[in-house]
């Protein structure tokens, strides 16, 4: 049985499930404004997944969204560790009930080994999220971030 946990972040997921993730960004942030990112490496190297998933938020300048909308989703595959972390303009607006379930929806996933289909689902809610609380208006919104997923070590 091939042990998936021994691959790179990068190598763990199959070029159609890398698809399957940018797709998913890519039609949560369709009609929003705010903006998602996934960041996954192998170990955490903070106690917390929530702290590092706020260090990795900052590393990649997410907090310069104009209305401060941005979410990372945060996996250490290793270490089996997640975090979704959502800037303060929409956590003020969805609060903190709502980052719990969708952990525990991207969890139902990851417990059957879907991994890109629970990151992908979960992308979807808060995309839904995104959307009703910072509706899309074509003519000043801008894609702001990159939606590639991060590969970390």
């Amino acid at each position: 049985m091939l042990n998936f946990f021994k691959k790179k972040p990068a190598d763990f997921f199959s070029d159609e499930e890398k698809k399957i993730i940018v797709a998913a960004i890519q039609q949560a942030e369709l009609n929003t404004s705010g903006e998602l990112r996934v960041y996954i490496e192998n170990h955490c190297s903070y106690v917390n997944a929530t702290d590092r998933a706020e260090n990795i938020f900052e590393q990649l300048n997410m907090f310069n969204t104009e209305q401060r909308n941005a979410v990372l989703i945060y996996v250490a595959l290793k270490d089996k560790q997640l975090a979704i972390y959502g800037d303060k303009g929409i956590h003020e607006k969805v609060g903190t009930d709502f980052w719990n379930k969708e952990v525990k929806l991207i969890l139902q996933f990851f417990n059957k080994q879907n991994y890109a289909e629970g990151i992908a689902e979960v992308a979807k809610q808060i995309g839904d999220a995104l959307k009703q609380h910072f509706p899309y208006n074509k003519h000043t919104d801008i894609n702001e971030l990159p939606d590639d997923i991060v590969f970390g070590r």
